[in-house]
This record gives structure tokens, sequence and C-alpha cells, in this order.
């Protein structure tokens, strides 16, 4: 039979519950969420910008421009998603002229998009996985541009020694 005399349930954690006053245990709870969700305080938020706190890399605004002597707002709506064997990253395309002004590249862990909105812009993301060097495709419908990149099976792992030194 399992010793539950040994944990504190007892007549004097009855007594100490009856003495918690709510208001205590609602400020408490506030001060916590407020210094684990810096907005908290503020009100609710919109949910997408939740998201952006948490997962950077899956809301509309998460590219940047690179070029510090712009002086215009230039924004690119992205989205990034992964499946078992994909990395999707999707554009909104708002002018079919930037699909032959644009440049695309990626590295195993980088998605680098040029010349759009404008042609002095380079936005950069950062990918949730390692991807493979070939077998990328873009395909473009309505109004949206949809890059398919093969993740990188990576199976290369090394044991890392731990020893005690004195």
């Amino acid at each position: 039979m399992f010793p539950w005399n040994l944990f504190p349930f007892n007549d004097n954690m009855k007594k100490m519950m009856d003495n918690v006053n709510p208001n205590e245990i609602e400020k408490y709870t506030k001060e916590i969420m407020s210094k684990m969700l810096p907005n908290y305080a503020e009100g609710m938020m919109n949910p997408q910008e939740l998201l952006r706190g948490i997962f950077p890399n899956t809301t509309n605004q998460t590219s940047s421009s690179n070029s510090p002597s712009s002086n215009h707002q230039s924004s690119l709506q992205t989205s990034i998603f992964e499946t078992h064997e994909y990395i999707y990253v999707r554009i909104i395309i708002k002018s079919e002229e930037w699909l032959r002004e644009m440049k695309l590249y990626h590295t195993a862990n980088l998605m680098i998009i040029e010349h759009i909105p404008h042609s002095e812009d380079k936005h950069t993301l950062t990918l949730p996985a390692i991807v493979k060097k070939k077998g990328a495709t873009a395909n473009y419908k309505d109004g949206t541009l949809e890059i398919k990149i093969p993740k990188s099976v990576d199976m290369q792992f090394c044991e890392i020694d731990v020893t005690e030194t004195l």
C-alpha cells in the first residue's frame, strides 16, 4: 500500500487553504502571465501577434529588408510551414511583374528573395529545417507564389563525452 500519510495533506493544509485570499492568487497569476507574455497586461492581443512571438516564421510579415539605405517601406507578405518531407514558402505577389524581376535563392537554412517589391530590396527568411540543395520548385497561382523545397534528412550525429574534472 502507498504511504499517503507521508504527504502534507492533513488538517493544517486545510486550515492554510481557508486563509488564502483569492485576490492574492489572481494578482500572482497576472504577475506571472505578464512576465511570460509581455503584452498580456495590455489586454487581449491579436492571435497572429501572439504566434509571431512563439513562431516567428509563420506569420504574414516574416521578412525584413536588409537594405539600410532604403527610404521607403518595403514589406513582403510571406508564410513558411513544413510537412514531413518539404518546406513550403508562400509569397503574396501583388504584381505579376514581380515574377519577372525577382530572384530566389536558398541555402541549407535560409530563403533569399531579391528585387521585390523594389529592385534594391533583399529579404532573408530563416527556414524551420535544413533543406536539400536540389529539387526546389516554384509555382504561381492566384496571386501566390509557392516554393516547395525538399527537406534534408541529416542523420549524422556524434556523441559528446561528458567527463568530470576535479
